[in-house]
């Protein structure tokens, strides 16, 4: 079988090569649309399995795509990826002296639902306080805007405001990496 990344965060990618997998880089523009009646942690999964089925009339028989979502929930309330500077700023702020959870739903999807696997991770990440002037910095440096809840825990937000994970710093970071290896063995990709 052959690996497609069907996503086109950088983190997921690096994250894929630092494991040594092997894998080609498809990505297909997804509207991430989802109805409000779902809960916070049937979210990303909901996504990820959206993302794969665009990529399933692009799939060759030996194919098999990996897409994956993420979502930051702060008592109950979703924190997506922020429109602006003005939001990723009010975004940390709230975070700010708080525990939320990370929600990383990953999919595998191969041509005509051969391979259909799909599960999630979640890990509790507690901030510490984060002033305004540190809020600023990370935003103007890093431009968050790209990255649900406003932050990557790889950058200086990580090292600066994170006191405690409970879970995969992986799974925050975007992608539970140990169960997606222990998937790619069993389909004989690695």
């Amino acid at each position: 079988m052959k690996l497609i990344l069907g996503s086109g965060s950088p983190r997921r990618q690096s994250l894929l090569e630092g494991m040594l997998v092997p894998f080609e880089k498809r990505v297909i523009d997804v509207e991430e649309v989802y109805s409000p009646d779902l809960y916070p942690f049937e979210i990303a999964p909901f996504l990820s399995r959206l993302k794969a089925q665009a990529h399933l009339p692009t799939l060759q028989e030996d194919e098999v795509v990996l897409t994956a979502d993420t979502i930051v929930v702060l008592k109950n309330r979703v924190l997506e990826k922020p429109k602006d500077k003005a939001h990723a700023i009010s975004m940390l702020q709230s975070l700010s002296n708080e525990t939320h959870t990370v929600f990383t739903a990953v999919q595998f999807l191969g041509q005509n639902g051969t391979i259909d696997i799909a599960f999630q991770d979640q890990a509790l990440v507690q901030f510490g306080s984060l002033s305004d002037k540190i809020i600023e910095r990370y935003v103007d440096v890093y431009q968050p805007f790209d990255k649900a809840g406003a932050y990557g825990i790889q950058e200086f937000i990580g090292y600066v405001a994170i006191y405690k994970i409970e879970g995969s710093f992986y799974t925050v970071m975007g992608l539970p990496t140990a169960q997606v290896f222990t998937h790619l063995e069993k389909l004989g990709i690695v």
